[in-house]
């Protein structure tokens, strides 16, 4: 892997992390009743449940390559389409001016650190999107001569680092966020950003070749 396939890999994995989506709604929703601590341990949880993606994905990557290449290219084409959907979908909220906000509704009792913990495992275990997103990214950005499993868990690395960083900045700054970040300008060129981006990687999946 270059630094330019890296560096790129970076781009597309923080524009996917800073886009709104459950784990800033879960945040939103634990730290004003339970506190930073809780929200901490909410980012713990999404830490932990990468790293089942993460292996989940290289496993089924692994099997496909080895045991059938029309297997692969569904998987590949269903990759390509998931990240163009993203991508589309974004635009139309940039063009639309589709608001998206992190201003919810505060939990209604306080969490304990477990709690909290457990509810940032299930919040990305259970959501699809991430071993999708593993799926799509995996095959653009890992050397044909690599080791495929060290690559893909150093990617793995990446995405779930850039995840603690956003979002330990959320919590931190978590006031200013909600003035700054959900302004709708703010929330207009990100969305404009990110479409372009992954339906450019979608297209460039999609012209893959194993």
């Amino acid at each position: 892997m270059t630094l330019v396939e890296l560096g790129t890999f970076t781009l597309v994995a923080t524009l996917l992390v800073m886009s709104p989506g459950p784990n800033g709604v879960l945040i939103a929703k634990t730290v004003p009743t339970s506190g930073k601590a809780a929200g901490f341990a909410n980012i713990a949880g999404f830490f932990a449940a990468f790293y089942v993606h993460g292996a989940l994905s290289i496993l089924g990557i692994s099997i496909l390559l080895v045991q059938s290449a029309n297997a692969f290219f569904a998987v590949k084409m269903l990759g390509a389409a998931y990240l163009c959907y993203i991508g589309v979908k974004a635009l139309w909220q940039a063009w639309k001016g589709v608001p998206a906000t992190l201003a919810v509704a505060p939990a209604k009792r306080r969490r304990t650190l477990l709690r909290a913990g457990l509810e940032g495992f299930l919040t990305n275990a259970l959501n699809p999107k991430v071993s999708m997103f593993y799926l799509a990214a995996f095959p653009q950005f890992i050397p044909a001569n690599a080791d495929a499993t060290l690559w893909a868990f150093a990617l793995v690395v990446i995405h779930s680092t850039l995840n603690v960083l956003w979002f330990s900045a959320l919590i931190l700054l978590f006031s200013s966020f909600k003035t700054l970040g959900a302004r709708a300008e703010v929330q207009r060129w990100l969305k404009a950003l990110t479409g372009t981006v992954f339906i450019g990687f979608g297209l460039k999946l999609a012209a893959l070749r194993p």
